[in-house]
């Protein structure tokens, strides 16, 4: 899953992990991505790093976030 001494950034893989599980269906569209809370324990990773990867998810148009509410899947298109 994720590897703390490999070359890539781990918030780059983690948002790799958090995009697979999208695409299989395990975070269906329109449901909430774990919080960052959840995501930080599960892969032992800092705050930001967790908040990075979201916010590349993001950028992507894979997720949205909605204020107050959390960060969701985003519907197909």
């Amino acid at each position: 899953m994720i590897d703390p001494e490999g070359p890539e950034p781990l918030y780059l893989q983690l948002a790799a992990v958090l995009r697979e599980r999208i695409r299989t269906g395990v975070y269906p569209p329109n449901r909430p991505v774990p919080s960052i809370t959840s995501l930080q324990q599960e892969f032992e990773l800092a705050r930001g790093t967790v908040i990075h990867a979201i916010e590349v998810l993001r950028d992507e148009g894979a997720v949205r976030t909605v204020q107050g509410r959390g960060t969701f899947v985003a519907p197909p298109t």
